[in-house]
């Protein structure tokens, strides 16, 4: 390397030094990009527009979600991935394409733990086995009675392939020696249509998307995947107390910029939406709903995304899970 070339690494290491503190402080000047691994309608969906509407008048700025719902939410994470590390394209994304994806594509095109940074989780709640109301079964008991007793004939639906939908129900499906055939849909809206129309039987999803179906008589909610009784839906019985000990599977979700964005910026997103999560308004409307609202640091984020990518790893090859 000649001189001038070692002069020019040094100018150019000092400028991004002084710049990325200065960018911060004026961050941010224009709208930002709010990407949904999830259709229109969905649980996230429902999350990101709560908090981005929160979020605009925080930060003197429109935040505009658009919505990336395309294989199984690993095509939005991927874009944010690959997207300029300055602040103004956030993500809304979950487990299925931040701690399952890597142990089920044998390529994924993009590493959750290198090519994104942590800002916050924003909720994590079990999901609820729900059955389609023609459906005999009242318990989880009575479902794998069933099911043992009819081997193919039911079939789940889940929000998409990788999803904790899924991965829930094969979880279950090795646990109880139950043979249900999986269908795939994009996002839980068309997947919750299914399963009440009856062209599939049950499927797991978190409570947001269910809840009204299940009021309504259309669907019947069997138990939840949390260790213990989840206290936002305290009469439904856990999978873990229906014969499954140790049987748990939470839904979880949360905000993340690309790598390479100035921890300024992502301290400021992760201070901002804390506060949101902390509105007795967003949280008295979202617990309604079955959201429990989680916060904390980006720490916090990225070391659930590693423990649960590394509790999942092995979950995904007993049950011979794959998506190419």
């Amino acid at each position: 390397m000649s001189w001038f070339e070692k002069l020019a690494c040094v100018v150019a290491t000092a400028f991004a030094l002084v710049a990325a503190p200065v960018c911060a402080q004026t961050w941010p000047t224009h709208p930002i990009k709010f990407i949904v691994a999830a259709p229109a309608g969905s649980s996230i969906d429902v999350l990101a527009r709560t908090i981005g509407d929160k979020l605009k008048d925080r930060l003197g700025q429109p935040v505009v979600v658009e919505n990336r719902p395309a294989a199984g939410g690993t095509a939005a994470t991927d874009f944010v991935a690959k997207s300029a590390p300055d602040g103004y394209t956030m993500l809304m994304s979950f487990n299925g394409p931040l701690a399952f994806g890597p142990h089920l594509y044998s390529k994924l095109p993009y590493d959750p733990q290198k090519d994104l940074l942590a800002v916050v989780i924003t909720s994590s709640q079990p999901n609820v086995l729900a059955v389609t109301a023609s459906l005999q079964a009242r318990s989880v008991k009575e479902l794998v009675e069933y099911a043992k007793a009819n081997p193919g004939r039911l079939s789940y639906a889940s929000v998409g392939n990788g999803s904790s939908s899924h991965l829930t129900m094969e979880l279950l499906k090795s646990v109880a020696s139950i043979d249900i055939v999986h269908v795939p849909f994009n996002g839980s809206p068309p997947a919750v249509t299914a399963t009440i129309q009856g062209e599939t039987q049950l499927m797991f999803a978190v409570m947001q998307p269910l809840q009204v179906q299940i009021q309504a008589g259309k669907l019947r909610a069997l138990a939840v995947t949390t260790a213990k009784r989840f206290p936002l839906l305290p009469d439904l019985p856990t999978i873990a107390e229906s014969g499954y000990r140790g049987f748990e599977a939470l839904a979880w979700n949360g905000v993340l910029v690309a790598a390479g964005t100035p921890r300024p910026i992502v301290d400021r997103l992760n201070v901002e939406i804390n506060a949101v999560l902390k509105d007795a308004g967003v949280k008295g409307s979202l617990n309604a709903q079955g959201f429990e609202l989680v916060g904390g640091s980006p720490e916090d984020f990225a070391a659930l995304i590693k423990n649960e990518s590394a509790k999942w790893a092995p979950v995904i090859v007993k049950t011979g899970a794959k998506i190419d």
